[in-house]
C-alpha cells in the first residue's frame, strides 16, 4: 500500500515540482513517532533552500488533500532537501551524482575492505563503478552487495 501511495503522489505532484524548477528525488510514506509521514525529497541544480521546500509544500498541500492518496488516513506532509549524507536510492540518484565523490559500505569485504571512497563513474540497473580517490583502482560493485552508498561533500 505504501508503495502505491508513493507512486501516485510522485506522479501527481511532478507538475508542481517542475513549476518550481525542482526535481523529486524520493517520496516516502512511513510511520514515525508522530504518526504517518508523507515526505517529499526535492533537489535542484545548486541545491535546495528552505524557501523552495516551503513553496512546494504550500503548492501541493491542498491538491493532495483533494487527491486523498491515503484514503482518509491522517498523515504529516514534509517537503525536504536530500541532506548532505543522503544515500543513493534509485536510478535518478545515480544519474544526478555521476562523477561525484561517494562512500560505499559493503556487506562483505572486497580486497579485504568493506569501505570504499571514490568517484561514481558509471552505473546501470544492477551495478555501479567507482574510481578510488587516489585514481589507482576502479571497482564495479553490485548494488546488492552494498549496505549503502552515500554522497560526500
Amino acid at each position: 500500500m505504501a508503495l502505491k501511495i508513493c507512486e501516485s503522489v510522485e506522479k501527481f505532484i511532478q507538475p508542481y515540482a517542475e513549476q518550481c524548477g525542482l526535481d523529486i528525488l524520493d517520496v516516502e510514506y512511513v510511520k514515525k513517532a508522530d504518526g504517518m509521514n508523507l515526505t517529499i525529497v526535492i533537489d535542484k541544480e545548486g541545491g535546495v533552500t528552505l524557501d523552495d521546500c516551503e513553496k512546494l509544500h504550500r503548492l501541493i498541500d491542498e491538491p493532495l488533500d483533494e487527491l486523498d492518496p491515503t484514503e482518509g488516513a491522517a498523515y504529516t506532509l514534509n517537503v525536504s532537501s536530500p541532506g548532505l549524507d543522503r544515500p543513493l536510492k534509485n536510478q535518478k540518484d545515480f544519474k544526478r551524482n555521476l562523477n561525484k565523490e561517494i562512500v560505499v559500505k559493503l556487506y562483505a569485504p572486497v580486497d579485504g575492505k568493506k569501505l570504499f571512497e571514490g568517484f561514481l563513474t558509471d552505473y546501470d540497473e544492477k551495478t555501479f563503478t567507482i574510481n578510488t580517490n587516489d585514481g589507482l583502482r576502479q571497482f564495479e560493485i553490485a548494488k546488492t552487495a552494498i549496505i549503502t552508498p552515500l554522497l560526500r561533500f
